[in-house]
């Protein structure tokens, strides 16, 4: 039961470096060796867990849409559909980006890796769609598939930018240092202020 339990710890800990290094040096610059010294462990206990990096990347892929996926479920969970919710979803997404380190990798991986085991996006534009459809719900129904899509389609270029700004770790230029989820949620409120014509 320890050797079991020495494994899963030594699993984890692979996965969490190979996220730090892959985060770092993207898929191709990623480097074994530095992957198992930042795990602190042999090249013979990473290619035992990992044969080759495409599996190793391949955990931190499944491990980043999984986190993914519980947030967007806990985020759904009864709460009322339509456009705060979707607003809601995009900030805690972009929260992910900024404090979480596997999912930060994965995207990048899923960018990086057509062939990789999952996109990032699939994760949680279906949500997005479903609850902008109910958002929507009622009006001429070419014009809200319309409008269903484009807002589908500002939301994947919204958070493509966040993440290009979690990256470049910026701050703005704002005197107030705002992380890039408050920025976001306030550019969203701008938008739906110009949109609704209600006080920003």
């Amino acid at each position: 039961m320890a050797i079991q339990g020495r494994a899963v710890r030594t699993r984890g800990a692979l996965v969490r470096a190979a996220a730090a290094e892959f985060d770092e040096a993207g898929y191709e610059g990623a480097r074994l060796s530095h992957i198992s010294e930042l795990a602190a462990c042999s090249m013979g206990a990473l290619t035992f867990h990992f044969p080759a990096k495409a599996a190793l990347a391949d955990a931190v892929e499944e491990e980043g849409l999984a986190i993914t996926k519980a947030l967007v479920d806990r985020l759904c969970e009864g709460r009322a559909p339509g456009l705060e919710a979707v607003i809601g979803l995009t900030v805690g997404l972009v929260g992910l980006l900024e404090d979480d380190l596997v999912v930060r990798s994965s995207v990048r991986l899923a960018r990086e890796r057509p062939g990789g085991v999952g996109r990032w996006v699939e994760v949680w534009l279906p949500a997005v769609r479903d609850q902008l459809g109910q958002a929507y719900e009622g009006g001429p129904s070419a014009r809200v598939e319309e409008v269903r899509q484009t807002v589908a389609d500002m939301v994947v270029y919204l958070l493509a930018g966040a993440e290009s700004q979690v990256r470049a770790g910026s701050g703005g230029s704002s005197s107030v240092t705002r992380t890039v989820a408050e920025r976001l949620e306030r550019i969203w409120r701008l938008a739906l202020a110009g949109v609704l014509f209600d006080e920003f």
